[in-house]
């Protein structure tokens, strides 16, 4: 409990943090917020004034995670305290939140103030000013490393996708803007990322794409600068020279599929053909670049042909990293009036066979690494990552807890756990 109780002390919220990193940096901008309004950190969600659900809806079981977490949290939070939901959820289904959900005092979209007034208004009873949560400031990392958003919204209409319908059409930030932020930020890595993030600069077809500037202007000004979520035939060979120049030799593809039909009825590019050879060249120029992908399985048409031609490529390309991910039905998006529906259980079946072909490859391409002498970033006492693992999703480097945080140090992996790896210090290795 906070030492500092009684009519004057300073509000305490807590804030649940569901979703993407997109999501994740909202979440960050939303605390921005809180700490200008005067409001401070609570140790837990039964120790807080103001609790608030930062939710996801990008699918069916993300949308179950954030109804559980909220229906928890009512029940954990302390007597008179005020539960707020936002996020993805809440700006896709705000209407339907308030009438399924008493127990929440307020739903809230993007652009309404969680706290505006130490009495925050009811979100019923006046209307509340507008904000710009993408070039809000936010608090300084507590880890050497940060998302950054740079756009909003997505210009594309992927089938599968209905992102677009709450997030809205592509906006991008200044770079200055940006700057500005991985400043104050004050890290050794930057994340960025987007919707699309290789859309950059480019926003319903006006401007000019300008993620490779934006790239080389982070990377001047941190070690390391990481690229999630590119769209495959934005993939230009500048962007490709840049990824490689910046000593983050990573790349985050969203592939999707390899099936050429299954691919145009998601209304997107490619085939596993083409995706294969740019990974190809990539590794020409670039021998040690990772590579990051997510497939979604059972979208409908799906045949065994195009299962069979996913598990093949899933072999031929060798990716370190890769998600996937049972097709979800989204209301109001071009798939849900498609026929072909795949069953449950072979989507099920279709998934534990990519899965453990993909555990086997990226075992494989860790052992690899045994011996190896590599740089890591201390996130935490005894866990640092190289530049083939990003924050969160993919493996991690046990190193010697003598390392300190937060600075980089070299090190020779010994050994190998799946995913992740053991190192030890290197003499000298600073």
């Amino acid at each position: 409990m906070s030492p500092e109780v009684g009519p004057d002390a300073p509000r305490r919220y807590w804030i649940e943090r569901l979703g993407c990193a997109k999501n994740d940096v909202d979440a960050d901008k939303v605390e921005g917020t809180l700490l200008a309004d005067g409001l401070v950190a609570a140790s837990g969600p039964d120790d807080a004034d103001l609790v608030v659900v930062n939710t996801c809806a990008f699918i069916e079981t993300a949308r179950q995670e954030s109804i559980e977490t909220i229906l928890a949290l009512a029940e954990a939070r302390q007597g008179g305290a005020e539960l707020v939901v936002t996020g993805c959820m809440a700006a896709r289904y705000g209407d339907e939140l308030r009438a399924a959900l008493p127990e929440v005092d307020a739903v809230l979209g993007f652009e309404a103030p969680v706290a505006p007034s130490r009495r925050r208004i009811p979100v019923t009873a006046a209307p509340l000013p507008a904000i710009d949560l993408l070039n809000l400031p936010r608090p300084r990392s507590p880890r050497p490393w940060a998302y950054v958003k740079v756009a909003e919204g997505c210009d594309r209409a992927c089938g599968f996708c209905a992102i677009p319908s709450f997030r809205g059409p592509q906006r991008s930030r200044s770079i200055e803007s940006i700057l500005d932020e991985v400043h104050a930020l004050d890290v050794r890595e930057v994340v960025l990322v987007a919707q699309d993030l290789a859309a950059y600069g480019r926003d319903q077809g006006v401007g000019e794409r300008s993620i490779v500037p934006l790239v080389r202007a982070v990377g001047e000004r941190v070690d390391r600068v990481r690229l999630l979520y590119l769209y495959p035939s934005d993939l230009t060979d500048g962007l490709i020279d840049v990824i490689c120049e910046s000593g983050v030799p990573y790349f985050d593809l969203s592939l999707q599929h390899v099936s050429r039909p299954l691919l145009r009825r998601m209304r997107r590019w490619g085939d596993g053909e083409r995706f294969a050879a740019r990974i190809a060249d990539i590794r020409r120029r670039e021998p040690d670049a990772a590579f990051r992908s997510n497939f979604i399985v059972g979208y409908p048409g799906e045949t065994e042909a195009d299962h069979d031609a996913l598990l093949a490529f899933v072999e031929e390309a060798q990716l370190d990293w890769c998600g996937f991910f049972a097709f979800s039905p989204e209301d109001g998006t071009y798939a849900v009036g498609l026929d072909g529906t795949v069953g449950v259980a072979l989507i099920e079946e279709r998934l534990a066979e990519l899965r453990e072909l993909q555990d086997g490859v990226t075992a494989a391409r860790r052992d690899a690494l045994i011996g190896a002498d590599v740089e890591v970033l201390v996130d935490e006492a005894g866990v640092g990552r190289t530049f083939r693992e990003a924050p969160e999703i993919d493996g991690v480097v046990e190193v010697p807890e003598s390392l300190e945080v937060g600075e980089l140090h070299r090190v020779r992996v010994t050994d190998a756990a799946g995913p992740d790896l053991s190192a030890v210090a290197i003499e000298g290795g600073v």
